[in-house]
């Protein structure tokens, strides 16, 4: 161990917490580490991964973690790839033939990819020694960032037969960290957590008023020229406006937001971690897996979303231990858009009880089978609480999901179709045979046909995409899947609908409440007359942290008062039929219905749904007209109104 960690990565010694998670790993048992960002959570499996006799499976939630982690791993001579959105498929299906040649130490893939038929019978067919959750907090409903797919995994390590796991994470809670526990099984003695306290970090709350930021930012960022530094914002405009203006008072900023191009977006991380860009105007959309050491500033233009955001995103700076300054310029000006975001992620009841109805009408088969955008566009739920939804009438035992598949398959001959038939004898020859037959042919694609298969040959579909996955690994065929389809068994005889969707209501409303107390637990942080570095590591549970850090606002003596947002003109003296009636118009002509409260709230509130982008919600006059309101307050204006006393 100690002589790897010296010989392949270079360095002397472990860091706090390493070589305890390690050496778990290497006793055979399931463990979690909880380290800081930044403080080489990474090794924890790069190390064991080249010890362990197979395949390490890394679970990573985003694009631009692996290609970060992967370039490290590489530049270190260890064999590790990816397989991601952004391949072609035979660059997929090249990965998937190393790893089963055994060429493969570490192989890194998102959740998504796990609901992939043909990738789960590759990986029924590779030894795993270590499967390895990345930002493990996702998994807790409690934690930020919850990803629905991510309670699978507990199951996927079953079926995959991978016998020990290893969660990572540097922003989970107390209560985060036990249901991660008790969902992978993880005894108390192998959890490892280092603390949350950062030293040479800086952090400073300076209350500004929303007219007196850019003017503070550009001061701020103007005594700090050429120094790596983050600017984050909560909107993909904000982030363009903003790198404008630092770029016009002479400050070179560029943008970054999921918004942009995918190899612009490639550009501009690469230039920043090369030090050819210095100062980035960002969402949240950059930063994860960013290991650049020596980033001197991040700051906060807007409110983060959390506390666990605030926590991660200033953890990108001072990875080298020298000094960095944290600053939030804060105030409550964009305190409604962000809950504005928690509120469109709630479904509407309605919502509820037309994915109930679909379920209900599924029974009689026994299965249920469905496509995610569809059922998202007919039910109006968004898609990642639709997956929440879906997880929830798991986890009461409705249904149990046997397999995603893509409905079509489709296929291009690269060789002559006798050619073909010519690489097989005996049964398999008439198996393939039987795909090209009853394949129906368009010019140069074929599109496979599963139930004609089924019924002539009794061909399970299972061994029909082995096949078509077999000749285009032999350079025979081009194949092409689309449509993903879930397919659920549906283990109840009857569903009560009206009572399961209220219930079902009550749960997103509770969460929608915790999402909402965690926006203004942060807003608490700023605003806290105790030691700012204290109370942020109490958070996460690290009782170890000074009670004075002397190096924050607080403790400088500069108490943040947060200044109000501007004053709004009264909800009262607004004109209901000005600003709605045209969506009404709209809704009714489409629907044949009139809105209820919540779904006009949405359009005012310009918080888009699935039904908006059929109704192309955005050019009806009234759209997003209340946005800077509080939410609920808007919900009770517009309730007044259409349904009066």
């Amino acid at each position: 161990m100690h002589n790897i960690l010296e010989q392949v990565f270079g360095y002397p010694q472990f860091r706090d917490g390493q070589e305890t998670v390690i050496s778990a790993v290497l006793a055979g048992r399931s463990a979690a580490a909880i380290f800081p960002t930044g403080s080489g959570k990474s090794l924890c499996y790069q190390l064991p991964a080249l010890l362990l006799p197979h395949l390490t499976l890394v679970i990573s939630p985003l694009l631009a973690l692996m290609q970060d982690q992967l370039g490290f791993l590489q530049r270190h001579g260890i064999a590790a790839a990816s397989i991601d959105s952004a391949q072609s498929r035979d660059e997929a299906n090249a990965v998937m033939a190393r790893a089963k040649a055994g060429e493969l130490k570490i192989l890194m893939i998102s959740v998504e990819r796990l609901k992939n038929e043909r990738f789960r019978n590759f990986l029924q067919q590779v030894p795993i020694s270590l499967l390895v959750v990345d930002e493990a907090h996702c998994i807790s409903e409690w934690g930020h960032n919850f990803r629905p797919d991510y309670l699978k995994l507990p199951d996927y390590q079953r079926q995959f037969n991978i016998p020990q796991a290893l969660l990572l994470t540097a922003t989970a809670t107390p209560n985060v960290i036990v249901d991660m526990q008790r969902k992978f099984g993880i005894s108390d003695s192998d959890v490892t957590t280092t603390g949350f306290y950062r030293a040479n970090l800086d952090l400073w709350v300076e209350p500004v008023t929303g007219a007196a930021k850019r003017q503070r930012l550009v001061q701020w960022m103007g005594s700090r020229i050429g120094q790596p530094s983050i600017v984050y914002v909560t909107l993909q405009k904000t982030a363009e406006l903003i790198a404008l203006h630092l770029s016009q008072q002479g400050i070179s900023a560029n943008a970054y937001h999921a918004g942009l191009p995918h190899e612009q977006r490639e550009s501009i991380q690469r230039q920043f971690m090369a030090g050819q860009i210095n100062c980035i105007v960002a969402t949240i959309a950059f930063g994860m897996g960013i290991d650049k050491s020596d980033i001197r500033n991040v700051v906060h233009y807007d409110l983060p979303k959390s506390i666990e955001n605030y926590s991660q995103e200033i953890g990108r700076a001072g990875r080298d231990g020298n000094t960095s300054d944290c600053l939030v310029l804060a105030n409550r000006d964009s305190l409604n858009v962000l809950e504005n975001f928690v509120y469109g992620d709630t479904p509407e009841l309605e919502g509820i009880q037309y994915v109930l109805d679909e379920l209900s009408a599924a029974i009689p088969e026994g299965q249920w089978e469905f496509m995610l955008l569809p059922l998202s566009d007919q039910s109006n739920i968004r898609q990642l609480p639709l997956k929440t939804l879906l997880v929830q009438l798991e986890l009461r035992g409705l249904i149990a999901p046997r397999y995603a598949y893509f409905a079509e398959y489709r296929f291009k001959f690269l060789i002559e179709p006798d050619a073909l038939l010519a690489k097989f004898e005996g049964e398999r020859q008439q198996f393939v045979a039987a795909i090209i037959q009853t394949s129906s042919r368009a010019r140069t694609w074929a599109t496979v046909n599963f139930d004609a298969l089924h019924e002539l040959h009794q061909a399970e579909r299972n061994r029909v995409v082995k096949a078509l996955d077999y000749c285009q690994e032999k350079g025979w065929i081009e194949l092409e899947s689309k449509q993903m389809t879930e397919v659920y068994n549906v283990r109840v005889t009857g569903i009560e609908v009206q009572t399961l969707s209220l219930e079902l209501h009550q749960y997103f409303t509770a969460h929608e409440r915790s999402e909402i107390a965690r926006i203004h637990a942060m807003l608490g942080l700023f605003a806290s007359d105790s030691c700012l570095s204290h109370r942020l590591a109490q958070y996460f549970g690290d009782e170890q942290a000074p009670q004075q850090c002397g190096h924050c606002s607080v403790c400088a003596g500069q108490i943040a008062r947060l200044p109000e947002p501007p004053a709004l003109t009264p909800l009262v003296d607004k004109n209901f039929d000005a600003l709605c009636s045209a969506f009404i118009h709209k809704h009714q002509e489409y629907t044949a219905s009139y809105p209820q409260p919540e779904r006009l709230t949405r359009f005012l509130c310009g918080i888009s749904v699935p039904l908006f982008t059929k109704l192309k919600a955005r050019s009806i006059p009234g759209f997003a007209a209340l946005e800077n309101y509080p939410y609920a307050e808007v919900r009770d204006w517009a309730a007044q109104h259409l349904n009066p006393v």
